[in-house]
């Protein structure tokens, strides 16, 4: 007998696919089959799934990029990737099909749902974007990662957490070492098309720390390639060895490392900083949709486990600040590490992984 098939459906960015990664390993551990319905975009994070994972590329399109004429195509290309996804789940069967956000998660979850193919979503951050918000009251089980999560009248959610690697669970609960008189490991992370904002003022205000803690800092940051000689110059004239880089492939341990991490606040990185429990500086990106963001921030915050500063707030003067209050505070530091493991959730991907089979059992659509 063959094994059941689930689809995933995300795309857009890393904080998308992570979570939907995570999930797909789970599964996979599970005996089931496992088939990605992405575009070209969100196939370029799919690299580090299983290899078990089938990869389709799909149309799909967002209105949030391009001029007058390519926004009047998107209905189009999306409509023709709702086409492609039905002819696929059609011939396939899928027990089940699971959506992460983003456009590329439309098609195959429209598909679905004209089909009537047992459907669910996750929503990794505390306000839903535009697409799991068209279909959160079309699907048969709503996942939120980020609680509470803002959900349209009509539509129920179940707070599971946002899934985490396989890479990033081997770390949960590593060991946290104090700041102290030694080298000390300083984490910039800025999702992952980076952010200049933290390029700007990060450096800067670790050039104000004081003489006695400069010379000891270590500073992995990830630095947009338009923004990445500014930086490594700004590190090298205040004296700080630095790894500049547009992407860091080993994140999981890099943050086991770190006795401090200064980070936007995208869903994925919030999970992970709290399944690692790591002290955190988050600075919320201002324009993202919903000000999801700072929702997504506001757990670990709460907790005593983050310092949170808005970009509107933001100057290399405070931000110097905020980072001596955890690099010159080892029991304060300690407290916030284990803080932030108690908001984590390491189990999510395993109860994600139980919704989909008790949605196949149910078989409702």
């Amino acid at each position: 007998m063959m094994a059941p098939l689930l689809v995933i459906a995300a795309g857009g960015t890393g904080g998308h696919m992570f979570p939907a990664q995570a999930l797909a390993e789970e599964m996979i551990a599970r005996g089931w089959r496992v088939k990605l319905s992405t575009d070209a975009r969100g196939a370029r994070y799919a690299g580090n799934f299983p290899d078990a994972v089938e990869i389709e590329q799909i149309s799909s399109a967002t209105f949030a990029r391009g001029g007058v004429l390519a926004k009047l195509v998107v209905p189009f290309r999306l409509l023709a990737g709702v086409m492609g996804a039905s002819v696929k789940l059609m011939r396939d069967k899928p027990a089940v099909v699971a959506g992460f956000g983003g456009y590329p998660s439309f098609p195959a979850i429209a598909a679905a749902t004209l089909l009537r193919r047992p459907r669910m979503i996750h929503e990794q951050n505390g306000v839903l974007g535009k697409v799991n918000k068209v279909f959160a009251k079309r699907v048969s089980a709503v996942a939120c990662g980020i609680w509470p999560t803002d959900l349209p009248d009509g539509a129920t959610g179940t707070h599971i957490g946002n899934p985490v690697r396989g890479a990033v669970l081997d770390r949960a609960a590593s060991p946290y070492i104090a700041p102290g008189d030694y080298p000390m490991s300083i984490l910039v992370i800025g999702g992952s098309q980076g952010a200049r904002i933290l390029s700007d003022m990060v450096p800067a205000a670790l050039g104000m720390m004081p003489d006695h803690i400069r010379p000891l800092l270590r500073v992995a940051h990830q630095a947009r390639p338009e923004d990445h000689d500014r930086v490594v110059t700004a590190y090298a004239n205040a004296g700080i060895a630095a790894e500049v880089k547009p992407f860091f492939a080993d994140i999981p341990g890099r943050l086991s490392e770190a006795q401090l991490v200064i980070s936007r606040s995208g869903a994925s990185s919030v999970a992970d900083i709290s399944v690692i429990g790591r002290p955190s500086i988050l600075i919320p990106f201002a324009a993202a949709a919903g000000d999801h963001q700072t929702a997504n921030a506001r757990g670990l915050v709460e907790a005593g486990a983050a310092i949170m500063v808005p970009e509107s707030r933001l100057d290399p003067q405070s931000l110097c600040a905020q980072i001596g209050t955890v690099l010159e505070q080892p029991a304060a530091a300690i407290q916030m590490a284990m803080s932030a493991l108690s908001c984590g959730k390491p189990d999510a991907a395993r109860e994600l992984a139980d919704m989909v089979e008790n949605l196949a059992q149910e078989g409702t659509a």
